[in-house]
């Protein structure tokens, strides 16, 4: 599945910066936002409340609209859970990505979630890393794989799309709520420390293992570098 690109109405466009920064709030919603800040450092926390931000505001410029295409609720709990693979809640079994979705499904069925929108968000999480692949698996896993890389400052498929659905003026409100706190290298040395604890959390080729393999030969990855070039739109 490619996902269009389509050109929002007035409507699907949030008409003020609270509207920009409201989260959803939902018993599960807010036990999921309690169980990260608990459990995450705040650059990873609030990386992950940014991506959902970012993801919601990408969905009416690529033709999605919430309660038909996608489960907003559950956009919002694939991106503030994507990255409890690196928090203390991982088993470190495996690597990251799926860890933290494993931890996730616990969670959520934990909390009485039916098991069909545990596996929806499961498999948002556990492709929220790879590349290429998200855009083809529907609209929930596509969005969550879209707010985290805009989160990272880049752009993916239409570069116009990205920069029109998150403007400068938007970004700018949104961090401000949400400060980055040096996120790029937060995630990066998350990912980096979770790869070395075990041989099958960085499968060789894998987006885990190339973050270990890169550190431990060049003392930075690929990523940070060119983040410190200004490939990021954000910044660190």
């Amino acid at each position: 599945m490619t996902l269009p690109h389509a050109s929002p109405t007035e409507k699907d466009q949030p008409s003020t910066d609270t509207d920009l920064v409201t989260l959803p709030s939902t018993p599960l919603a807010l036990a999921a936002l309690e169980l990260v800040r608990g459990a995450e450092s705040p650059a990873i926390a609030n990386h992950s409340v940014r991506s959902y931000l970012f993801a919601r505001l990408l969905a009416p410029h690529v033709g999605l609209t919430p309660g038909r295409d996608f489960d907003d609720e559950l956009l919002y709990l694939a991106c503030v859970l994507h990255d409890v693979g690196l928090s203390p809640l991982a088993k470190r079994n495996t690597r990251f990505e799926v860890d933290g979705a494993d931890r996730a499904a616990e969670f959520l069925s934990g909390h009485g979630l039916e098991a069909q929108k545990v596996d929806a968000v499961w498999e948002a999480i556990a492709l929220h890393n790879t590349a290429v692949i998200p855009e083809r698996m529907g609209a929930l896993t596509s969005l969550t794989y879209q707010g985290v890389a805009i989160d990272f400052g880049g752009v993916l498929g239409l570069p116009e799309v990205h920069l029109n659905a998150v403007t400068a003026q938007i970004g700018a409100v949104i961090h401000s709520a949400y400060p980055r706190f040096n996120m790029a290298t937060s995630v990066i040395d998350a990912v980096a420390d979770h790869a070395a604890s075990h041989p099958n959390n960085a499968p060789r080729y894998s987006p885990p293992g190339e973050v270990l393999r890169e550190r431990r030969e060049f003392g930075a990855t690929y990523s940070e570098q060119l983040i410190a070039a200004g490939g990021s739109r954000w910044g660190n």
